[in-house]
């Protein structure tokens, strides 16, 4: 007798089920509470709480460690054995990491409430898990055949071990208060393993799937460009880390200029024929627009000592490029992997350049101080709306077979 999967199996079926399902929740509960902490600190609906942690570091934290990796350990533990050729990552494996790294979300929600060292156990949980995923891809790296192609993995796996390193100096904040651990856990956490990650993923998988989709597409993937925007890149991190921000635009600008370039070649127009394809290019683009937002404010503050676009190029990056290349990939191997048709309904569509205008209200909240709380909650919202509505849509699918009868 054949005894029917369940929804723990069906989550379990493949690596990114279980952790794209905790990261849109992730994705909602982060919101949810930072909206909550901004209405109250503005006062625009309640009081201010009083957190056992600054809660600007606190939702940094949440959006850098503990929102982006599990949508990211969810790719690679599914594309890692695909690019290499390598053994599946067994279900043990992957589902510990999600257990570990979700449980210590949970605990360091906790621990905002309650006490700081519920928070550290929290995290400590958290760098667990992150060691598991480290440990597995690192296996698949270096274990298989020399011939396969391993140049992006090569960085991903290096960015890896930086974003762990980062979210260990965050702990060490925590329990010292070092103002250096808090600026490493910063800085390695966006320039380090983020963005390295994320533009290796998309120098990868953009033209690739361009191919797949577009007639008479040239496909163009040149690693000497990307060799140059780690490099601008990883200098940038370190100029931030040396608090040297009159010399961001040095780097910034040829790296603004590689992205546009990229995005042109790579077919940003073109890829408008196919909407699944077009979120990929959009998210993209905000790469560009970032950087040189970037560079701009450098050369302002080089000339006059003022930081005049505030946080606007952060999140244009952050929101712009990591979160929108978040839902764009995620929706893309979530319809992939479920066998599901390669199209992208209208809901999703409009949910995407919903989240654009999210991107747009946040940037704009540095321009425009006057009413910048205003649009700090508007951004918040409209970021938690789309989040809730992609998660309704999305989610059931991880737990449920595939509708095409295969397994996975």
């Amino acid at each position: 007798m054949t005894i029917p999967p369940t929804v723990r199996d069906h989550i379990s079926a493949a690596p990114h089920r279980s952790l794209f399902l905790a990261g849109a929740l992730q994705g909602v509960l982060t919101l949810l509470w930072w909206v909550f902490d901004l209405t109250g600190r503005y006062a625009i609906a309640g009081s201010a709480t009083v957190w056992s942690i600054a809660p600007t570091w606190a939702h940094a934290f949440l959006m850098v460690y503990g929102f982006f990796p599990f949508f990211i350990f969810g790719f690679l533990f599914t594309t890692y054995p695909n690019w290499m050729n390598g053994d599946k990552v067994k279900p043990s494996e992957y589902m510990a990491t999600c257990c570990l790294m979700a449980l210590g979300v949970v605990l360091f929600y906790i621990g905002l409430l309650t006490h700081k060292v519920i928070l550290i156990m929290g995290i400590e949980l958290m760098l667990a898990g992150w060691g598991v995923a480290v440990y597995v891809l690192f296996r698949i790296l270096l274990g298989t055949a020399p011939a396969q192609d391993k140049r992006h993995a090569r960085v991903i796996s290096a960015a890896l071990l930086m974003g762990w390193l980062g979210m260990a100096a965050y702990l060490i904040w925590l329990v010292t208060e070092s103002p250096a651990a808090l600026d490493f856990a910063r800085h390695a956490g966006i320039w380090f393993f983020l963005l390295p990650i994320v533009l290796t993923v998309s120098h990868r998988m953009i033209p690739f799937f361009s191919s797949r989709v577009l007639d008479n597409y040239v496909l163009v993937r040149p690693y000497w460009m990307l060799w140059v925007m780690l490099a601008c890149i990883g200098a940038h991190g370190c100029l931030q880390s040396l608090d040297m921000p009159a010399y961001l635009w040095i780097v910034d600008f040829p790296l603004a200029g590689c992205a546009f370039y990229l995005s042109y070649r790579w077919g940003f127009l073109r890829s408008f024929r196919v909407s699944l394809l077009a979120v990929l290019h959009v998210s993209f683009a905000w790469l560009g627009v970032a950087m040189l937002l970037y560079a701009v404010q450098s050369l302002v503050y080089m000339l006059s000592g003022s930081l005049l676009l505030g946080l606007a190029p952060l999140h244009a990056l952050a929101i712009g490029y990591f979160a929108s290349m978040i839902l764009a990939m995620a929706s893309r191997v979530t319809l992939g992997h479920s066998g599901r048709p390669l199209e992208l309904d209208h809901i999703t569509w409009i949910l995407f350049l919903s989240f654009q205008a999210a991107t747009v209200l946040r940037i704009l909240a540095d321009i425009v101080p006057m009413i910048a709380p205003m649009l700090y909650i508007a951004a918040g919202l409209a970021w938690l709306g789309c989040f809730v509505l992609w998660a309704a849509k999305y989610a059931p699918i991880y737990w449920r077979q595939r509708v095409d009868g295969k397994p996975g």
